[in-house]
């Protein structure tokens, strides 16, 4: 298990602002990535980079130099399959050990409790999109770890997603993931706009089954319009159905604006599950992701259709 001292090292460097400056294909930003959303493109992780010397640790495609961390199965977790039309390799996600308490699962992210500097772009940020390709390798919730009944089971699948300024490293911005609304699991888009506020949640009228079939490639997108509290959700570039959980203000926006997250540092990432500096299992994905990006802005319908377009060939 590679966690302790290596992944307080590299949070640390990354919540001062310094890091490894991004690998890009050519000067215009990574090439399966529109033009047009490149200057909005904060982070972006296709598992092809690993870090010179160190595999548990991937390189941020973005502008923001974020590197994360494979956690507990390094570069293992990187396995060759062809999500879209020029990926390699896949990042892995998985449950390891669902009888036995520790912290051992593969997930992946970034965590710091000063806030990630290199995150930035999400202070005080109007929207967010969080995209990415998605492979699902299991038929529901896994076994819960941390409870004492050896049946029960979490309430979530976490997909991936952007901690909040005051994030123990569960608590959200802006995710993807698959949670219970009302006694049956469905795909949502989870957003908070204040640091220790409420959430809100658009979850998709379809059976989740159907969005993400089992072992098939799917191309996700959440949207958050901070500003309006609008949101989003996307399958393979055209919007998906869906509602809101709550019908009254969690996001406080009948205020006088303009309507903006926390001025905080989001203090990480979270892949394929919580805590992604190890201390607990939360909500894990037996799952495989690639092309996961993560923008400061909402993108619009136009836009996503467009790159999903564009990585899938039909340019």
């Amino acid at each position: 298990m590679r966690t302790g001292l290596a992944f307080i090292a590299v949070t640390a460097v990354l919540a001062a602002g310094a890091s490894a400056a991004p690998v890009r294909a050519g000067d215009n930003g990574p090439h399966d990535v529109h033009p047009s959303l490149r200057s909005d493109l904060v982070a972006f992780y296709d598992f092809d980079h690993p870090q010179r010397g160190d595999a548990a640790l991937e390189v941020d495609q973005g502008r923001s130099g974020t590197e994360i961390e494979l956690v507990n199965g390094g570069g293992a977790m990187r396995v060759p399959d062809r999500a879209y039309r020029g990926s390699g390799r896949a990042l892995q996600t998985q449950q390891i050990n669902p009888e036995t308490t520790g912290n051992d699962d593969w997930k992946a992210g970034i965590y710091s409790a000063s806030g990630v500097r290199t995150l930035r772009p999400f202070n005080a940020v109007e929207g967010v999109t969080v995209m990415g390709w998605f492979k699902r390798q299991m038929d529901g919730p896994l076994l819960n770890t941390v409870t004492p009944d050896p049946a029960d089971r979490y309430n979530a699948i976490g997909l991936a997603g952007l901690l909040t300024g005051d994030s123990d490293g569960h608590a959200v911005r802006s995710l993807l993931e698959l949670i219970d609304v009302n006694g049956t699991l469905r795909l949502v888009a989870l957003g908070r706009r204040i640091d220790g506020g409420n959430s809100n949640t658009f979850a998709a009228s379809a059976d989740w089954r159907t969005i993400l079939p089992r072992d098939v490639w799917v191309h996700i997108t959440a949207t958050f319009d901070y500003s309006t509290g609008v949101m989003a959700l996307y399958r393979n570039g055209v919007p998906v159905e869906g509602f809101y959980t709550r019908t009254d203000d969690p996001w406080l926006l009948n205020g006088p604006g303009p309507h903006v997250t926390t001025a905080t540092d989001p203090r990480g990432i979270k892949i394929g599950g919580s805590f992604p500096l190890n201390e607990v299992e939360r909500n894990p994905c037996n799952c495989r992701m690639d092309a996961l990006m993560f923008l400061d802005s909402s993108l619009s319908a136009r836009a996503i259709a467009t790159q999903y377009r564009y990585m899938t060939g039909s340019r």
